[in-house]
This record gives structure tokens, sequence and C-alpha cells, in this order.
């Protein structure tokens, strides 16, 4: 028994000589794993505190936007719309909640004017033609648009919308519509062939019918453009005027007012654009915002197209032109950089696919969005689609200055008056005059 006790104790002596050689190299490799596994343990905790601290700030950014008071101006015919958006945009934006919104009727021709005439008293967010840009601008009266939505708007919206919205190189609005410009309505129990102005004139005067068109600026230039003429005027970033490109004291020039001068002779011809005013038409030159009316008088016979041709006084032929263009949103300069904030984003969503689509869908108005323009009830609309096939021949419209409309309708009356069996020359002289006058305007 005794020698057996210490060979157990020799052999247990033994193997602790043994974990004492080894153990120093292991002892070492586990407070180095314990020192890695501290760091680690101290790093991530780190992490976490800073992730937290990143959502805290996010969260107070995302939920302090203040309070506040916003007011919006759109036409009559989109109040009750534009007020269910904006229920939909607060719902979907709770850290929007504080603020307030009122919309206004007020249509896109008088909400420029009154933005121009008092910037503080006007509407936080508002609609205007494309037309009234620059003067928004050179007031005041436009903020750029957010710059985290310049690339969106851009590529996501027709490009004559997008020129429309710009001042020099600068974005300052949302585009909301692409379906401001004008085709042909007519009847077809009448007008059989609507290709050519000569034979709409024709059908028409055979059938003791009207044909209406206005002749005034914003519709004389389907003639001037029709045959190669320029006019465009120049500005700077602040929307002052600075120079005029035009070139209607030329023979295409004399072309396209002695067609006018021929149209307003015929006794079919009525000046004028609005089919709520017009009597006994079989054809009239106007824009969608009239289609319901124009469906109303023709019934069974409405039917729209493209603008006719026609053959100028030196042989050839042409096909009429115009200006396209459309509506905008814009945003008021603000103090408050968290207003301003929601406003670009109530502004952004009030133009977005969806919105143009819905807003199409309630009122008829066309989308300058790419994606609804391909919507199928848009494609299907007779209305939108002789504007759409019409625009491939016109020009966006760009700034005008006050001036050029006024000495535009004056020419629209000599043409209708003065100028019904005048001389060459005489035309010519009224060509040239009307020139110089526009290239004037400022």
């Amino acid at each position: 028994m005794k020698k057996k006790l210490v060979s157990v104790l020799l052999a247990a002596a033994m193997s602790t000589s043994l974990l004492v050689g080894c153990g120093e190299e292991a002892a070492q490799t586990v407070q180095e794993t314990a020192e890695t596994v501290q760091e680690t343990a101290q790093e991530t905790t780190e992490a976490v505190q800073e992730t937290a601290e990143a959502v805290q700030e996010t969260a107070e950014e995302i939920t302090d936007y203040g309070t506040g008071e916003i007011k919006i101006w759109v036409a009559d015919a989109v109040v009750d719309f534009t007020n269910k958006q904006v229920a939909d945009f607060i719902a979907a934006n709770p850290q929007f909640a504080g603020y307030t919104v009122t919309v206004e009727a007020v249509g896109e021709g008088d909400a420029a004017s009154n933005m121009i005439t008092d910037v503080t008293a006007g509407a936080d967010i508002y609609g205007f033609a494309q037309d009234q840009t620059a003067r928004l601008v050179a007031a005041g009266a436009l903020e750029e648009v957010a710059p985290e939505n310049v690339d969106a708007i851009k590529s996501q919206n027709a490009a004559g919308a997008v020129v429309a919205a710009t001042v020099g190189d600068t974005l300052y609005s949302y585009p909301m519509t692409a379906d401001n410009g004008y085709f042909l309505y007519y009847d077809k129990s009448v007008v059989t062939d609507p290709s050519t102005l000569e034979g709409i004139l024709e059908q028409c005067e055979a059938a003791g019918k009207n044909f209406y068109m206005d002749l005034t600026g914003w519709y004389q230039v389907a003639f001037f453009f029709g045959t190669g003429c320029t006019l465009t005027y120049d500005s700077d970033n602040d929307g002052n005027f600075t120079g005029c490109n035009v070139d209607y004291d030329s023979d295409k020039g004399l072309v396209a007012l002695n067609e006018m001068i021929e149209v307003a002779g015929s006794k079919a011809f009525q000046p004028g654009s609005s089919a709520g005013d017009a009597v006994n038409y079989a054809a009239i030159i106007d824009g969608t915002w009239d289609a319901s009316i124009v469906k109303d008088f023709l019934g069974d016979n409405y039917a729209c197209a493209k603008l006719p041709t026609f053959t100028g006084s030196d042989g050839a032929t042409y096909q009429m032109s115009g200006f396209n263009g459309c509506k905008l949103l814009g945003v008021k300069p603000q103090e408050d950089e968290n207003k301003l904030a929601v406003c670009d984003a109530l502004a952004l969503y009030l133009t977005s696919k969806d919105v143009q689509l819905a807003r199409y869908n309630e009122v008829g108005w066309g989308p300058s969005n790419l994606e609804a323009q391909a919507d199928d009830a848009v494609k299907a609309d007779e209305a939108l689609s002789a504007l759409s096939e019409q625009f491939a021949f016109t020009v966006p419209q760009g700034q005008y200055p006050g001036d050029y409309w006024t000495n535009a309708e004056a020419l629209a009356g000599d043409v209708q008056n003065g100028l019904q069996g005048a001389s060459e020359d005489d035309v010519k002289a009224a060509l040239k005059d009307f020139q110089e006058k526009i290239a004037a305007a400022r």
C-alpha cells in the first residue's frame, strides 16, 4: 500500500511539473483573449451609444418642425381636391402636423399679379402660369427649389415644363401640368377633313358655320413660328429682360402675316378662343380647359385634331405652330427654415406623379410627369391626345414682356380691319413696324 501511494504522488508531481511548463503560455493566451473581448465590448458599447445618439438626433430633426400656418392659392376648380391631398399628406407625415394649411381659390393669373403686388401678404404656395416666372423671380416671390428636389423634378417631368420652371440656370418652381396649349376642336359632320386650314374654312363657309380663332399674341405665333420665324427674349437670373431675338421682318414673316390677313377675311372667321362665348361654330382653336364645353355643344360630332397646315402666299405648305406651356407651383421665400422645409415637401407632393394623375381624373388637368402622361386614361383623352400631337410642332413658351402682348393685340386688330385689302407694301410696312415695337419691348 505504501509503495502504491508513493507511485501515485510521484505521478501527480510529474503532472504538476508538466502543467507549470505549459501554463505560462496558456495564461498569456487567456489574458490576450480577455483583453480582445474587453476591447470589442468597449467598441460595441461605443457604437451602440453613437447609433442611439444618431437615432435620437434624427428623431429630433424629424419631429421638430415647430408649428405655423401655410396658405395655398390654387384655381377654384381644384380647391376641394387640394384640401383632400393636403389632408392625406399631413396624415402620412405626422412630423408636419403642427402646421395648419388653408387652401384658397385664387386663379393662376390673379395669383401671380397678387404676389408681385405684395409678396408678404401673398400665399406660401401658389399655382401660376409659366409666362409669369420671370416677373415673380424679379419680385422676390419665388424661392429656389430645394436642392434635394432638383434632380427628381428634372428627370421626372416633361422637358418643356422644366424649362418653364427655370430662370437662367436656376429651377424656381415645381411643374404641375403640361396642358397649356391649343389645338383644333371640330364638328366632324361638317369638317370631314381637318388637315388644312383652307379646307376647314371652305367647309365651314359652305355649311354656314363659324370658325373661331384668336389672332392676338398667344395665338398669332401659330403662323409666325409655323413659317419658321423666331421670337424670344433674353433675361438674367433676376428675371429682368436683357434682349430680344426676332426675325419677323423677313420673307417668312411676310408669309405668316399674309396668311393671318387671308384667314381674317373669310366669312366663316370669328375672332376668339373661348368656347363658352362661341356660337354656331364647326371649328374652334382652343385648349383643354374648354373640352367639356365643346363636348356638350358638339355632342356626337365632337372631334379633336392637331392644328392644320396652310398654303402660304409663296406656294409652300406650312404646319401651324404655337406655344406650349404649363401650370407651375411656386413656394414663397420664408424666414423660418422649418416652415420652408414643410412648404417644399408639400409642393413636391402636390406635383408628384400620383397626385397629378388624381388631379387629371378629378378635373382633367394634363400631367407634366412623364409616367403620368403614359397612363392609359390620359392617353385615351381625345383633347390631350390632340394637344400632345400638336406639341411636336410648338415652342415652349418663354418669358415675354407686357409690351409684347399689347403690340401683338394691336396687330390682330390691324389684321382684322386696316390690313384687309391692303397693298403688299403696306403689309410689309406694318410688319416692319411691329418688329421694331416688339424688339424694343421690356
